[in-house]
């Protein structure tokens, strides 16, 4: 079984980023587990409430494991030290095949801090490593674009609608992000050559990707 961790600064960062991807991983059998850095602003109450917007969005894709640290918003550069210990925790625990987290260059520090500490993490203890595109990346040039479709992106919409406190979320813009965004990317020609109703896209970078020789297959000299 396929191990994947999804390691994000905020609540709906991954699934603004790859709700579409995340119920694909999900619903043909792998384990999805996503670690939220922050819990977000809690209510004057207390209650916290983005923390239950992630865990209802995650029963909605399929994710097995959502896992919070407690680092103040907007506060990762002064927590360094402990975000970097409890990712490599997280990652000697977890112990993913294929670790996902946001492209270095942002415009937001806080994304920032979390590619780089997860960066440093993963390159230790995960085989593959992938930045997705968040609404802040900079320069971003995907190696790697998945391609859905509007039943993915119908999910998607409704993990995201589990994010209730967060006005800014439109759902009309993501919509039409991912039936433009692979356009800028690939060839007419390549786009001629898709399966038809897969036409919904979410961007990557391939950091690393390990692969193996097939070990049945006996060569000889």
């Amino acid at each position: 079984m396929t191990t994947v961790l999804i390691v994000v600064a905020h609540p709906d960062d991954a699934e603004i980023a790859m709700g579409m991807r995340i119920h694909e991983y999900a619903r043909r059998g792998a384990q999805v587990h996503v670690h939220c850095l922050t819990t977000g602003a809690p209510r004057p109450d207390g209650t916290p409430v983005r923390q239950d917007e992630c865990l209802a969005a995650g029963a909605i894709l399929g994710v097995e494991n959502y896992t919070f640290s407690n680092i103040p918003d907007t506060r990762f550069i002064e927590n360094r030290g402990k975000i970097n210990s409890e990712l490599l925790k997280l990652l000697h625990d977890a112990r993913p095949d294929i670790v996902y987290t946001h492209f270095p260059d942002d415009q937001h520090l806080d994304h920032r801090v979390t590619a780089q500490e997860a960066t440093t993490a993963a390159l230790r203890a995960a085989h593959n490593l992938i930045y997705f595109r968040s609404p802040y990346s900079i320069g971003f040039e995907p190696t790697k674009v998945f391609m859905g479709s509007h039943e993915l992106l119908n999910v998607k919409a409704a993990a995201l609608k589990c994010f209730a406190s967060q006005a800014q979320l439109d759902m009309d813009v993501f919509r039409k992000l991912a039936e433009v965004t692979h356009r800028q990317h690939v060839h007419h020609r390549v786009l001629d050559s898709f399966p038809p109703g897969l036409n919904c896209a979410e961007l990557f970078r391939t950091a690393r990707e390990i692969e193996f020789a097939d070990q049945t297959t006996a060569s000889s000299t």
